[in-house]
């Protein structure tokens, strides 16, 4: 299942990914949204094209994307289409290469395709339920992707632009076992650990939103890592409210689930 869906949404990260090097590239203006983050016209356009692409394929599932208008008709629709044209705005505007594009499809609000591309960089992490996750990068073959099995000289990954006190109290507190602090940018941070690179990543506040996470979200678990609220439950998908309140941690696995 879900084959159809994974295809269309790799097209269109693809054919984003030709617009959005074009423009930063050659050049952007950069705008201030409501909420004081950045905006380039590499997001409205990718929106744009990824939107398109998607709809004319699948003409009956509903869109939750940063850029567009949030129509909450999609909360009475079992398949939701949630997309972010460019996570990692400040990595994009910073010219740091650490940016993705990342697209995921729910179904009844759990996650069943997941695709994150970092244009930059050539790489392409994708997912499905049940079929595991992958990594491209250009020119080779995809490879499944599986996180690691440490427990101990664990290495942290964190924000390169929003990093707070709290998560860096908890590196701190779990010192004996944290050894290794990178800082990587945008969704890069999971797929990371669901290659296998890393085996920890803290986002203790409430400003992520449902794009921030979907698409990654299901790469780490196809991976066998785990996605959680500091309760200890995943995150639910195309809810009334988009954001993240209570932040997440990513992990390799439950041993490392340190708060």
């Amino acid at each position: 299942m879900w084959e159809k869906e994974l295809k269309a949404a790799i097209e269109a990260a693809e054919l984003a990914k030709k617009k959005i090097m074009e423009i930063y590239q050659s050049g952007f203006d950069v705008e201030i949204k409501d909420d004081n983050s950045p905006v380039t016209n590499a997001d409205k356009t990718a929106d744009k094209i990824i939107r398109e692409y998607l709809q004319e394929r699948f003409p009956t599932y509903a869109f939750l994307t940063e850029e567009s208008d949030d129509n909450l008709d999609r909360l009475n629709n079992d398949l939701v289409w949630i997309i972010d044209p460019v996570d990692g705005t400040k990595d994009f505007v910073a010219k740091d290469d650490e940016f993705t594009t990342n697209i995921a499809l729910a179904y009844k609000h759990e996650l069943v395709v997941g695709v994150v591309m970092a244009p930059a960089l050539n790489v392409i992490y994708f997912a499905s339920k049940g079929n595991g996750s992958f990594v491209q990068y250009l020119g080779k073959n995809p490879a499944k992707l599986k996180v690691n099995n440490k427990i101990s000289d664990l290495t942290v990954l964190t924000s390169v632009f929003h990093s707070n006190e709290k998560e860096m109290a908890l590196i701190e507190k779990h010192k004996d076992k944290i050894k290794h602090v990178e800082k990587i940018g945008s969704s890069l941070k999971p797929c990371r650990i669901a290659e296998g690179m890393a085996e920890i990543t803290y986002r203790m506040s409430p400003n992520t939103k449902e794009w921030d996470t979907a698409a990654c979200q299901i790469i780490v678990e196809e991976a066998g890592g785990l996605f959680l609220k500091p309760d200890g439950t995943p995150i639910k998908y195309n809810r009334k409210d988009v954001y993240n309140r209570d932040g997440y941690l990513v992990i390799n696995r439950m041993e490392n689930f340190l708060l």
